[in-house]
């Protein structure tokens, strides 16, 4: 796991300018606390962070590999699950090693296969290949989008990172956000449509993309897409094969040389990878570190609500103790919540989650000082069908994003200005339709049926996005890596294809899941009612953010002032917000969290210090 950063341009010679690749990789510190390294040719400059998770001494970067008088550099951040099985491949091939890394088998794959090496592949990663005897960049990034990876395209450069705050580390590139930024903020956030780095000119490349560039420009390309196709599985072969894919996955991504761990809520995801992931530590002599996270006071504050029924401490300790880990408990204070608004904005380097960012920030920091590698449940919900909005006809049918809520009530919230600039009712109708344009059809589906496949494609192209930053920045920021067992391209590819009815099984979210997993865990998780990532009830948080936004809107040189209606903002915070509980946004955004995302909005233009096109 490490930050990667990197400079091409065929129009100046980088190698002179090494002090400006230096500071891009400087950015990305957190993400690989471990080791630092740079490489430079004439035209190419690649910095890169490491956090040492697989070989210590043979998976240094950037490593280079010559044959003959060809030279290829990699810098990588990932892990492959399957290294193994392509370093024999490549050893019947006639390549040597000279360590065990996964790093080393990646570039290989690349000497050998050139661009086709991404179909081999089966991890999470985001590299860059550099082929100096062709002067040729190769980008590649995994299949669901789980690592990041950024660029733009100026002054002939092609510039590159795993963070946007690398890429804003050159000189050539500025920090400005113009109309499509400012309606991603205010219209799509906290997500994010795919491509779109929010940022003027600054790019996402999309999750199963590739990126060429050599003097005769840049070119991008798709090595990967759902495929729809009839499934022939009856039920009982269905259950068998989602059961050994998730077994298989869990305890593939078990690979490390450094302590692991597992983040377990006492749900179903989270007990699934768990369990797996712990049968097989146990033939090896070992068990299972398990972690889980409450805030102080949300025994007496917690209230169940229509999105959050019950809450993880009920379950996890019972959980922990049958399936027999070695359970950790993480408590966030509440204060310390809210104070961690500002690393949780810097690492995402945009608004994001408000404190359902800033809690995991917090919670994977105290989880980095016993490990490096965690275990996620991330990703079941969107594959298998755990949201409300998967079983909600008026959601069902809204014509929009399920999780998008109360886009007319919040922008009241903005100047007229701005709401005329973006236009939010059109852009937002823009992005659905381009999503649905997207979807790959089912030749004689029926209309009920594809809708559903629409819903699915939406959830897990547009909302898991979200998340998988979430979890990535929030992790890197504290350099652990996290690993997602449910979003096995295998598992994801397999499961798009089952009809709705079966994976509605027993109309229940995920009750597909919920059976397959009957007998492999505890009962009852399975018959627990799905329960989002846990939020703070104490009322600690709600006022110190309250209060936090009402300076804000006090101080004239607050720069959001230029972009929302001061009397609507100074209404939302006298009348408590209620009219935006209990969620404005997904599942957990309510009104502390609408205060705390316009805190992150004022503080991401006054330190990215944004010029508003």
């Amino acid at each position: 796991m490490c930050g990667i950063a990197g400079w091409v341009s065929f129009d100046e010679e980088v190698i002179n300018r090494k002090n400006i690749v230096v500071a891009m990789g400087e950015r990305l510190r957190n993400r690989g606390p471990d080791s630092w390294g740079t490489w430079f040719s004439t035209h190419c400059g690649f910095a890169q962070t490491r956090l040492i998770v697989i070989d210590p001494e043979g998976g240094e970067q950037p490593m280079i590999k010559e044959f003959g008088e060809r030279k290829y550099v990699i810098i990588y951040n990932g892990e492959l699950y399957n290294t193994e099985e392509i370093r024999d491949e490549l050893r019947s091939l006639g390549y040597k090693f000279n360590g065990h890394s996964d790093t080393e088998v990646l570039l290989t794959s690349y000497i050998e296969w050139g661009s086709d090496c991404v179909h081999k592949l089966n991890g999470i990663y985001a590299f860059a290949v550099w082929d100096d005897y062709e002067n040729k960049l190769f980008l590649s990034r995994d299949r669901i989008g789980v690592k990041p990876l950024f660029y733009t395209y100026k002054n002939g450069s092609l510039i590159f990172g795993s963070e946007i705050k690398a890429i804003l580390a050159h000189p050539y590139v500025q920090a400005a956000v113009d109309e499509e930024g400012l309606a991603e903020i205010f219209v799509m956030g906290p997500t994010r449509t795919p491509g779109i780095g929010i940022f003027r000119d600054i790019y996402e490349l999309k999750p199963g993309h590739s990126l060429t560039f050599n003097k005769g420009g840049i070119k991008i390309e798709r090595y990967w897409s759902l495929v729809s196709k009839d499934h022939e599985d009856d039920l009982k072969i269905t259950m068998e094969k989602i059961r050994y894919l998730l077994d298989d996955a869990s305890k593939r991504q078990l690979v490390s040389d450094v302590p692991l761990c597992s983040l377990l809520s006492g749900g179903l995801d989270s007990t699934a990878v768990s369990a797996f992931a712990n049968e097989k530590l146990k033939k090896l002599g070992s068990k299972l570190i398990t972690y889980s996270v409450d805030y102080i006071g949300n025994d007496k504050y917690f209230k169940p609500n229509q999105f959050q029924p019950n809450s993880d401490s009920d379950l996890v300790e019972a959980v922990s103790k049958e399936i027999d880990t070695a359970h950790n408990y993480v408590y966030v204070d509440n204060e310390e919540l809210a104070d961690a608004l500002l690393p949780a904005l810097y690492a995402r380097d945009l608004p994001g989650m408000a404190d359902v960012d800033s809690s995991l920030y917090l919670f994977l920091r105290e989880v980095k000082k016993d490990v490096k590698v965690a275990l996620s449940g991330e990703g079941a919900d969107e594959v298998f069908g755990g949201y409300p909005w998967f079983r909600n006809k008026d959601a069902i049918e809204s014509g929009t994003f399920p999780w998008i809520r109360m886009v007319e009530k919040r922008m009241n919230l903005l100047s007229k200005d701005v709401v005329k600039k973006i236009r939010p009712t059109e852009y937002l109708n823009d992005r659905y339709n381009e999503a649905l344009m997207e979807v790959p059809k089912l030749s004689g589906e029926d209309k009920a049926s594809s809708r559903m496949r629409e819903i699915f494609y939406l959830n897990q192209t547009r909302f898991l996005s979200m998340l998988l930053d979430r979890m990535d920045r929030m992790s890197m920021a504290s350099g652990l890596e996290v690993r997602v067992p449910f979003l096995d391209h295998r598992i994801v590819e397999y499961v798009w294809n089952i009809p709705w009815d079966m994976k509605n099984l027993h109309n229940r979210e995920k009750g597909l899941l919920r059976e397959s997993l009957r007998g492999y865990i505890p009962d009852i998780v399975v018959e627990r009612k799905k329960s989002p990532y846990p939020k703070t009830h104490n009322p600690v948080f709600k006022e110190k953010v309250k209060s936090w936004l009402q300076r804000i809107i006090d101080d004239p040189s607050s720069p959001i002032l230029q972009l929302v209606n001061k009397n609507e903002v100074q209404n939302l915070i006298d009348t408590d917000a209620k009219d935006y509980d209990p969620a404005w946004f997904s599942q957990l955004m309510g009104g502390p969290q609408l205060y705390a995302y316009l805190i992150q909005v004022n503080e991401w233009l006054l330190k990215y210090k944004i010029r508003i096109l």
